[in-house]
């Protein structure tokens, strides 16, 4: 896998991938952010939450990243925990950054209410 190490991978890091498209069978060359652990890693997935551009309009349960430098990211932008995909890990094609912890504890929460209680 080129840029990357994919054991060292870790939920919270930035990873650029070809995230698919929800509503076509397409993808788009695009930071994400891994939300999986070394659990699912074990057998060569990862799950990805999309991250896409601030000026797109916004979700009610988007998260702003405020330190883009950081996360590795060239412009403003936001984790949309709403969309998220499988991907196998062999397909990221590298680690771009990494989120602040006030900022993964936002992105978990929102992933928390998408669940609901058993």
């Amino acid at each position: 896998m080129p840029g990357s190490d994919p054991e060292r991978l870790a939920a919270f890091d930035v990873v650029v991938v070809p995230f698919p498209y929800a509503d076509r069978l397409a993808e788009k060359r695009r930071p994400a952010l891994v939300i999986s652990g070394p659990k699912l890693a074990s057998y060569g997935l990862i799950w990805l939450a999309m991250i896409t551009s601030a000026e797109n309009v916004p979700w009610p349960t988007d998260v702003a990243i405020p330190d883009r430098e950081r996360a590795g990211l060239p412009a403003a932008s936001v984790v949309r925990p709403a969309k998220i995909a499988c991907v196998e890990r062999v397909r990221i094609e590298r680690r771009a950054g990494r989120l602040d912890k006030t900022t993964a504890r936002k992105v978990t929460q929102k992933l928390r209410g998408f669940l609901g209680s058993p």
